[in-house]
């Protein structure tokens, strides 16, 4: 898909809304297979604005913390982020899950930085009903623009770092069961029931799987 197919595309999409929300494509669909492309003003304005509008209010009605273009069917290299949900205050320290106001992320990269990492769960909204443990740099460093054009460099830790790097990853044609420990896949179900422990801790000793230490 490329210059007004792509247009074209985002168009019958906004045109679809219901609510302001858009279906959120699945696993298996080759748009989550391929790499994006960059986004250089594809778009006029307002178009943009609406598009971006309808990405966070799909995220929101999900519900998730981050939402990738490829995810709703469009192949160009923009995600939006966000996460203000409360958590118990174990989880919050273990997981260094700290409140990531909304944003919106144009052509991003990311690198790791240092040599430290951290396993725990995962889920995404284009494979639903399934969690599993992946490990992630503990810090990455984010290069890219804004809605506005401003461009950003820095440093993310913990938990953001973690949503970035999954929602970058989409980007690229890249799903978080890729790099799972498959041995920790489960149902969210069971995660539910079982697992939602701060760490993976002990549902590796009992499903077999390795986490790094903390």
């Amino acid at each position: 898909m490329i210059g007004g197919d792509v247009v074209d595309a985002v168009r019958t999409l906004l045109a679809e809304a219901r609510g302001g929300v858009v279906p959120i494509v699945t696993a298996g669909d080759p748009v989550l297979r391929s790499r994006a492309t960059d986004y250089d003003g594809q778009l006029d304005s307002e178009t943009f604005a609406e598009l971006i509008e309808v990405m966070r209010a799909t995220m929101h009605a999900a519900p998730g913390v981050g939402l990738a273009a490829p995810q709703i069917g469009i192949p160009l290299r923009i995600a939006v982020i966000e996460d203000l949900f409360e958590v118990a205050e174990a989880i919050a320290h273990a997981r260094e899950r700290t409140p990531l106001p909304f944003r919106v992320l144009i052509n991003p990269r990311y690198t790791p930085v240092g040599s430290r990492t951290a396993s725990f769960y995962e889920g995404c909204l284009s494979i639903p009903g399934y969690q599993a443990v992946v490990t992630r740099a503990a810090e990455v460093r984010l290069q890219c623009t804004d809605e506005l054009g401003h461009r950003s460099d820095e440093v993310v830790r913990g938990w953001p770092a973690r949503i970035v790097a999954h929602e970058i990853d989409h980007l690229g044609g890249t799903l978080y069961i890729d790099t799972a420990d498959t041995r920790s896949l489960t149902t969210t179900e069971n995660y539910g029931e079982l697992w939602s422990d701060p760490t993976p801790a002990r549902a590796a000793r009992a499903l077999g799987f390795t986490v790094d230490p903390r």
